[in-house]
């Protein structure tokens, strides 16, 4: 999930974190060791040219891109991407298990 995605959730009262926002993203990127990953050149390339069949939503689409080209798992509950998952495009961990 993003950060973006992530403060639109909270903005809805969707998800909570059970702090400030901006605090819990310092503590995330800080000792909660997680690492923002660039949307870079490559990324944005990947996500115009997924192999298989997935859905238009850009945010999705570069999501799974980001995975793809860091070789990394992607832990989501989005049931669009955990199917794109088992067509072996990416890595995708369902996160409701």
């Amino acid at each position: 999930m993003t950060l973006w995605e992530i403060a639109m959730l909270v903005s809805k009262g969707r998800l909570s974190v059970g702090q400030d926002l901006g605090r819990w993203f310092a503590w995330l990127l800080g000792d909660g060791g997680m690492r923002l990953l660039a949307l870079d050149a490559r990324v944005a390339v990947d996500s115009v040219s997924l192999p298989g069949s997935f859905h238009s939503d850009p945010s999705d689409r570069l999501i799974v891109a980001t995975a793809r080209c860091h070789d990394m798992p992607l832990l989501t509950a989005d049931r669009a991407i955990l199917a794109y998952g088992a067509q072996g495009h990416v890595q995708a961990i369902d996160a409701t298990l």
